[in-house]
């Protein structure tokens, strides 16, 4: 017969496959033990201590539950005081990346044909450009922050200059070549705009 909460036998914590367990004996003495269920079947880990003294349970509890988190490794977050756990949490994070842009419109761009361009700071910009259209520096920096890759005002320049030299043409096929697929080749009027990148 298990009970819960209270009872002659229950479970009171349960840890990757291992639990903490209270057994009362027939002589009102009760046992903490760690069992182990990886295997299927249960099996008594360890016995942390018995006794009929309530307060000397409770203890056995909590040295059951360091012990136990002692040999998963699992680390305990104390919720009574939330603002010093975000602050903690938060200052713990060294780095952090946006994925959606590269799972969605990443997806768009490689599906356009854009991918046949192997600079990876073309698609870089493209695709930032979409979702945060700033000058080059504050994309530099929003690249640096959110994606961890290093580049320059200048190198954005440079890559500008490469772009219009030397890419301008195959952009230019490419995005023709998709939107004749997408309208059956149904082209009447052909308008090609270029603006400038924003300089601000």
């Amino acid at each position: 017969m298990f009970w819960f909460f209270g009872c002659p036998r229950y479970y009171i914590s349960y840890f990757l496959g291992m639990f903490i367990r209270k057994k009362q004996n027939k002589s009102d003495v009760i046992s903490i033990q760690i069992i182990d269920k990886t295997s299927g079947k249960y099996t008594v880990h360890k016995t942390i201590g018995s006794s009929s003294s309530v307060a000397t349970v409770e203890g056995l509890v909590i040295e059951a539950k360091d012990y136990l988190k002692t040999i998963t490794g699992i680390q305990e977050f104390d919720f009574s005081n939330t603002n010093q756990l975000i602050h903690s949490i938060l200052n713990n994070i060294k780095s952090h990346k946006l994925v959606g842009i590269d799972l969605v419109l990443g997806k768009i761009f490689d599906q356009i044909g854009f991918d046949e361009i192997q600079d990876e700071l073309f698609k870089d910009l493209v695709l930032y450009r979409l979702v945060y259209p700033k000058s080059k520096l504050k994309t530099a920096e929003y690249l640096y922050r959110y994606q961890q890759k290093n580049y320059s005002e200048d190198d954005i320049y440079r890559y500008l200059d490469k772009l219009h030299k030397t890419q301008r043409e195959l952009v230019q096929k490419i995005s023709f070549t998709h939107t004749q697929e997408v309208l059956n080749e149904e082209i009447t009027f052909l308008f090609n705009r270029i603006s400038s990148y924003n300089h601000s």
